[in-house]
């Protein structure tokens, strides 16, 4: 048999919601989760700028072997700048001062230039890398250093036959360890 609750007085008002306390300290709660996660995200964010930089040079680095052999002509991958790379197919010397690429003489088939604003810098042991047509080959050889101004580094590492191997000497969460 189910009890009856306890009786109310008759003018007794039943508490309905939360008081203004409650209200106060949920808030103060919630608003210090969301100041923890912030700089989380903000760092998360530079990471994947950092990856999709990474990403966009080693498919072009693809491509460039790919383009010298459907050519059947050498294609030349210049770095340029610290935030700029270009394809063409000439002697290196290219520019990255402005908007459009400076190659005279050199037919340019692909470029890509950051922006001074771009957290990315990138810096190569080699100036340029020569994809020959016959062989797939690249030369020299070359490791291509990603980085952003808070830390996190990437290595994009290309071998003689074109191949790219990245890497990360910070051990950056999901990255293999140079």
């Amino acid at each position: 048999m189910a009890r009856d609750p306890l009786p109310q007085p008759p003018n007794t008002p039943r508490p309905r919601g939360l008081t203004l306390i409650e209200s106060a300290v949920t808030l103060a709660l919630a608003a210090l989760v969301v100041g923890l996660a912030v700089p989380g995200f903000a760092t998360m964010q530079e990471r994947e700028r950092l990856r999709g930089v990474a990403a966009q040079l080693e498919t072009d680095i693809m491509y460039a072997r790919s383009l010298a052999t459907a050519r059947s002509d050498g294609v030349r991958l210049e770095f340029a700048g610290p935030r700029c790379w270009l394809l063409h197919d000439g002697a290196p010397g290219c520019s990255c001062d402005g908007p459009v690429p400076i190659c005279e003489g050199r037919r340019v088939l692909r470029y890509v230039n950051l922006g001074d604003t771009h957290p990315v810098q990138l810096l190569s042991n080699s100036g340029s890398l020569l994809f020959d047509p016959t062989r797939g080959t690249v030369t020299p050889t070359a490791t291509v250093r990603l980085s952003l101004p808070s830390g996190p580094r990437l290595h994009l590492v290309v071998n003689l036959m074109g191949r790219v191997r990245r890497c990360s000497p910070d051990g950056l969460p999901g990255e293999a360890p140079c």
